[in-house]
């Protein structure tokens, strides 16, 4: 090799005179020189005598000559290597490129060292292109971009690609060689040479790819080969493309086998969205989410196609007369739907908050569609509450806890579901029944959180009274006690504010006198501490303990007090019509039927017999006592009917409460509004109020109107008398 390194050149410090021949024989060694470098020859050249030769010729003004005899030197050079590179095909033209490529590579560079002094003056002062530079140019225009190279270059690497992607193994270090070669040459020449018709000819690759994805494969298995692709691209451009390409191809892919495809993969029968949704397919439609991210509109067409079969299959859910039958198991179902959805949105669709808004959207959609949610709501959460239900530790009632207020939050009648709540709390307090006084009070924090504290203040009311009560009655035994007065029986009373408990319809019910006597006792103890109050006794709503002897066996009944009254009839006569007890009693006809049927129809629990037997209670029936009745336990709880949903009756009357406690408050809202406004039209009355009575309930603009009409009857707005639709507020 040419000797170079250690040598300090040193320029002259006077002009000498020279030979006119001098620059053309200075020349022709250096242009021998330059050939024998590129051949490979230099070993016996001397660095210092060609550096001083070339220094020479600059430094006396034949820089032109120097720098064109170089260009037209390479020149010739290359284009012989360009017709030596031409013969090769396939690989072995790869291979051959390279070689060529590294020996210009390093032969550029110890040509750049002999005329460096050209580089630093010459060329800095006529702008020319640097040597190395020009070493590089030269080989982009004479070797790379020469037609018959060029379009072999761009066949043979785009063959490789293809090739690799049939599962081939192809020899990356020589194509990243070439690829590397090309981003030397310049962002443009890999751009031209390379990327631009790889682009073209993978777009059409993965356009053919899909066609035929498309046609044999489910939805799953598409999906799962187009993740493999983008992978593959990725791991192709790391191993031998230039960096910026990675980007470029990975969009081809997404638009060819992802965007392209979107409406035809959702829509796929048996094996589409719809079916991953149905099947519980995490793990495919977390696929599915990340795949259609990556383009426009991907995400969009799976959010309103889930919202669509959400809505359709919760409409089917809560219109199934089957499932009204039971409320529990109508509430369960909406709970399972949700659980579902939600593991499909939390695992799935990685707790997108768009997906989440639009499920929440389809559930209020469907969970309103039955008018009769509300109360089921109710009744599932007063199942959950009552004492005797499988037992649950605090987390799980926790948990169900949290589950049933998510479906709560979907009302738009919340205040026909606090009707029913208020109907169901108020059977568990006074009947005992509450499985968890901190499971009741946690659920009212969980209201009053949702709602505001005017939604819960009857309700957290009830509770006080419940323990007032015990404070009451612990007073009034201590009263009987100092006067020595015996009851002859335990007796508990519960005082109810009237106002925060649900209005009673009125039952009438003769009690035995042994009670009747201690009823006035507790009425006058209460009435003397309490001036001013008055107590109307609920028999309908209370409980007692009976003991009872059929035959030598003896038990103790849990009952209402109704059932106790009309158990106590049976003290004096065995055999009793329908009509009797009725007359002994006074009992309302349904309540009656309902007590008769708890204590006689129901086997293993029923003291009583009714003749003829059936499940119905009718007036022409008779019932006898049953000397017969056995239990494996002492005490005997007789049920009455569990709280159920209502019928026709009681929910248009239940209905028709709703609507007449709405009034006062759409009022309300209306005055507020006009109050702080003092003038509006219309429609912007109706809006306001809704938006402010949205949290409650959803205020039909009619009823709003109405509303409207009665405040001005009664002077609180009244009609712009210009502009009819614009209403004005009267201080």
């Amino acid at each position: 090799m040419m000797k170079r390194s250690g040598i300090r050149i040193e320029p002259f410090r006077h002009p000498v005179s020279m030979d006119p021949n001098y620059p053309d024989k200075t020349w022709q060694k250096l242009e021998t020189a330059i050939r024998e470098i590129h051949n490979k020859n230099a070993s016996g050249l001397s660095f210092e005598e060609l550096y001083r030769n070339a220094y020479n010729m600059v430094l006396h003004k034949h820089g032109e000559r120097l720098y064109t005899g170089l260009i037209n030197t390479l020149t010739a050079h290359l284009q012989e290597i360009a017709r030596l590179i031409e013969q090769k095909e396939g690989v072995s033209f790869l291979a051959e490129l390279k070689k060529h490529w590294d020996d210009h590579n390093k032969s550029t560079q110890m040509i750049r060292d002999i005329l460096m002094y050209m580089d630093r003056t010459f060329v800095a002062q006529q702008q020319r292109t640097p040597v190395f530079a020009l070493g590089l140019e030269l080989w982009r225009n004479h070797v790379v971009r020469s037609k018959q190279i060029a379009e072999r270059l761009r066949t043979v690497l785009l063959d490789l690609v293809q090739r690799e992607r049939s599962g081939e193994t192809i020899d990356r270090a020589l194509f990243r060689s070439i690829t590397q070669m090309l981003v030397d040459l310049g962002p443009n020449v890999y751009m031209d040479e390379f990327e631009t018709p790889f682009l073209l000819a993978s777009a059409s690759f993965y356009k053919l790819e899909a066609q035929e994805f498309i046609s044999s494969c489910t939805c799953p298995e598409y999906l799962a080969r187009t993740e493999k692709r983008l992978t593959e691209e990725s791991d192709r451009v790391r191993n031998y493309l230039d960096p910026i390409t990675e980007t470029k191809i990975i969009r081809v892919v997404e638009v060819e086998l992802v965007q392209q495809q979107v409406k035809a993969l959702v829509e796929m029968e048996n094996t589409g969205l719809l079916a991953l949704l149905r099947l519980n397919k995490y793990e495919d439609l977390d696929r599915m989410y990340l795949l259609f991210r990556r383009v426009d509109g991907g995400l969009a067409t799976v959010r309103t196609m889930m919202a669509d079969f959400v809505k359709e299959s919760g409409r089917q859910l809560v219109l199934d007369p089957e499932r009204s039958k039971d409320p529990v198991e109508f509430v369960q179902g909406l709970l399972d739907e949700r659980d579902k959805y939600e593991t499909i949105v939390s695992q799935s669709f990685h707790e997108d908050k768009t997906f989440r808004n639009a499920l929440n959207q389809a559930f209020e959609y469907f969970v309103n569609l039955n008018q009769r949610s509300p109360e089921y709501i109710s009744l599932f959460i007063d199942d959950r509450l009552r004492k005797g239900q499988k037992g649950m530790n605090d987390t799980e009632m926790e948990v169900v806890l949290d589950k049933v207020m998510a479906l709560f939050r979907y009302l738009q009648e919340k205040d026909v579901f606090e009707k029913y709540y208020k109907q169901h709390l108020a059977k568990r307090l006074l009947a005992g029944r509450c499985v968890s006084d901190d499971a009741e009070r946690n659920l009212l924090v969980k209201l009053k959180t949702e709602c505001g504290y005017q939604f819960t203040s009857k309700l957290e009311s009830m509770f006080t009274d419940i323990k007032t009560s015990r404070d009451t009655m612990q007073d009034f035994r201590s009263k009987l006690a100092e006067k020595n007065i015996d009851l002859g029986l335990e007796l508990g009373v519960q005082v109810l504010t009237t106002g925060s408990w649900p209005t009673q319809a009125s039952s009438t019910c003769i009690l035995p006198r042994e009670l009747e006597r201690c009823c006035q006792e507790f009425n006058n103890y209460y009435l003397g501490h309490y001036s001013g109050r008055k107590l109307t006794w609920q028999t309908n709503m209370g409980t007692a303990e009976l003991k009872a002897e059929f035959g030598s066996k003896k038990h103790e009944l849990s009952v209402s007090t109704q059932q106790m009254c009309i158990l106590l009839l049976f003290n004096g006569a065995d055999r009793l019509s329908y009509n009797e007890i009725a007359a002994s009693t006074q009992i309302q006809a349904n309540d009656l039927k309902r007590a008769l049927q708890s204590l006689a129809c129901v086997k293993g629990k029923n003291p009583l017999r009714k003749e003829p037997m059936g499940r119905d209670v009718a007036e022409t029936d008779e019932f006898v006592f049953n000397d017969k009745f056995t239990s494996k336990l002492y005490k005997v709880k007789i049920s009455t009917v569990a709280a159920g949903k209502e019928g026709e009756t009681e929910k248009a009357e239940t209905r028709h409460k709703v609507e007449e406690d709405r009034k006062p408050q759409i009022e309300a809202a209306i005055v507020r509004t006009m109050k702080s406004r003092k003038v509006l039209d219309h429609n912007t009355i109706i809006t306001e109020v809704t938006r402010q009575l949205a949290g409650r309930f959803l205020p039909n603009p009619a009823v709003i109107k109405k509303r409207i009409e009665s405040l001005i009857e009664r002077e609180f707005l009244e009609r712009d008398s210009e502009d009819r639709r614009l209403y004005r507020y009267l201080a």
